[in-house]
């Protein structure tokens, strides 16, 4: 492999990294200038034009009828109620600490998976979930949050949300590709958050500066960006090493919210952070098998022919006259992307 070309990808991987990482502080600033309803449509409206904008040279095509119920699913849940209730727990959560409570988003996506799309769950899944979780109840629980607060909860509901919406995305990732299934839950999250456009209107002409530049950062940058390039890194590195490098969004949140707003986070939240992100690394953890099969796969760090991989949920189908790039997570903005693995903002 060129230099050049691995340098662009591990680039690219980098980037997505500290966009999402960003996402949680740039949260802070626009709730404080625009409150949660104008700045979760503000940020959804701008993701969806950038995308829309992009659709055509990126030859996105529209969906079937037959597919628009996941479609509208996906949009309610992982980008709509996600941005909401994300923005809505910020308002008291430490934006650190937000990123280490969405880090719990795999476990609850692989559970949801084992009810809906009845997939098999491992030990390695059913004890790292655990883990991940009791992770979580240790940062909702840290004194430096204010005790178990409804705050916490929310956050929480916005993790189980992306989970849903990892879940549905599953099936419309077999037949469309991961640009194209982000570009539809966006714009699906548009049409459900405009009953907020009234409030939206009259917060964003009283907004400050650095509101809306946080707004406009947010859905230009880790909404839609952090997606492609994330979609162009994972398809061309090795599924350990993409993985892994979603492990970085939590810790990395912490350093750019120490740096930006001068959040401190207490010991016990970091302590449920590092417990959080040892359950999910053991969710991803793969068999001896998996790995033989990953070791027989077309290339360096490459699965099988007509083998579908998932991480991040960011499901990538390939056969032998077709490639369906993975998914991003807008989380994500944060959100979305569905399932498991480490989460993005």
């Amino acid at each position: 492999m060129q230099p050049s070309l691995m340098s662009s990808r591990v680039l690219a991987l980098t980037g997505t990294v500290l966009l999402w990482a960003s996402a949680f502080p740039a949260i802070r600033v626009g709730v404080d200038g625009l409150g949660v309803q104008a700045l979760s449509l503000l940020r959804i409206v701008i993701a969806s034009v950038a995308l829309l904008l992009v659709a055509p040279f990126a030859k996105v095509r529209r969906p079937r009828s037959r597919d628009l119920p996941l479609v509208a699913l996906c949009g309610a849940t992982g980008i709509t109620a996600y941005q909401l209730l994300l923005n809505w727990g910020e308002v008291n959560v430490a934006a650190g600490t937000a990123s280490l409570l969405i880090a719990t988003v795999p476990a609850f996506s692989v559970l949801l998976g084992s009810l809906f799309l009845t997939e098999r769950l491992s030990r390695n899944i059913v004890l790292g979930s655990v883990v991940a979780l009791a992770g979580a109840a240790i940062v909702s629980l840290a004194r430096g949050t204010g005790g178990f607060t409804v705050s916490a909860l929310v956050v929480l509901a916005a993790a189980v949300v992306q989970g849903i919406y990892h879940v549905a995305t599953k099936p419309l990732l077999r037949r469309y590709t991961g640009l194209e299934v982000t570009t539809y839950a966006m714009v699906a999250g548009t049409v459900f958050a405009l009953p907020l456009a009234p409030a939206t209107w009259h917060a964003a002409l009283k907004a400050p500066a650095d509101a809306l530049a946080s707004a406009l950062y947010l859905g230009l940058l880790p909404s839609a960006l952090g997606f492609v390039i994330f979609g162009y890194a994972v398809a061309r590195l090795p599924l350990a090493t993409s993985t892994a490098a979603l492990y970085l969004v939590a810790p990395v949140t912490l350093v750019i919210a120490f740096v930006w707003l001068g959040e401190v986070p207490h010991l016990i939240e970091l302590l449920g952070g590092a417990v959080s992100v040892a359950g999910v690394i053991m969710i991803n953890r793969r068999s001896p098998a998996q790995r033989r099969s990953g070791e027989r796969g077309d290339g360096p760090g490459r699965p099988a022919a007509d083998q579908r991989v998932t991480t991040h949920g960011e499901n990538t189908r390939r056969g032998p006259h077709r490639i369906v790039e993975p998914a991003p997570v807008p989380a994500p903005t944060p959100g979305p992307a569905p399932a498991p693995g480490p989460t993005k903002e």
